[in-house]
């Protein structure tokens, strides 16, 4: 997206990040923000932490995570995903037992920025961060892991539609459309 931040694109009236925020107030007790930059979602009013450990991509910020939940478990989730699904989310905290990590798994790939993970994920987190590797699918060979089917996610979103994230222009405008659609709105706005 040219350096734009995504969460901050609108979908529909407001910022995907505020979205993503609703969904998950409306399905876990408590939300943080894992940023390196507050100011830009001081209006979320969420609690913010940085990275831990700067420029660790997305396996750093489950660490940051992790280490501020105040859970035994915790919901990564990316913030640039529009359509949300609070009771998928719901669903999977039903499937988490004795598991380390509760994950969709949609046409054979994980989607590890919509999971739910232990917080005895953490050493394993701190091993192959030490180790250089940022890779978040190389934990999955460490924990035990619980893959969520595609009849269990149908159920509530028969499209897949809360797996869908914005990282290009293209998927910008399918999502102000899918979002349109939602709202039953007649036209699109102008320039979508």
């Amino acid at each position: 997206m040219a350096g734009v931040n995504k969460a901050l694109l609108h979908v529909g009236q407001e910022p995907i990040i505020e979205r993503v925020r609703n969904v998950v107030a409306k399905a876990l007790p408590k939300t943080i923000l894992i940023t390196n930059s507050p100011d830009d979602f001081a209006f979320l009013g969420l609690p913010m932490f940085p990275d831990i450990i700067p420029n660790a991509g997305s396996l750093g910020g489950l660490y940051t995570g992790l280490y501020h939940c105040q859970t035994q478990f915790g919901f990564l989730v990316a913030c640039d995903m529009p359509f949300l699904n609070p009771l998928i989310i719901q669903g999977m905290t039903d499937l988490v037992d004795d598991y380390d990590v509760v994950i969709p798994c949609i046409d054979s790939r994980l989607e590890p920025l919509h999971a739910i993970y232990s917080k005895t994920c953490i050493p394993f987190v701190q091993d192959l961060l030490r180790q250089g590797n940022l890779r978040i699918l190389d934990l999955y060979d460490l924990v035990k892991v619980r893959r969520v089917t595609e009849e269990f996610l149908k159920r509530f979103d028969p499209e897949f539609q809360f797996a869908m994230n914005v990282n290009s222009p293209a998927d910008l405008k399918k999502a102000v459309r899918i979002a349109a659609a939602r709202n039953g709105m007649a036209r699109l706005p102008d320039g979508a």
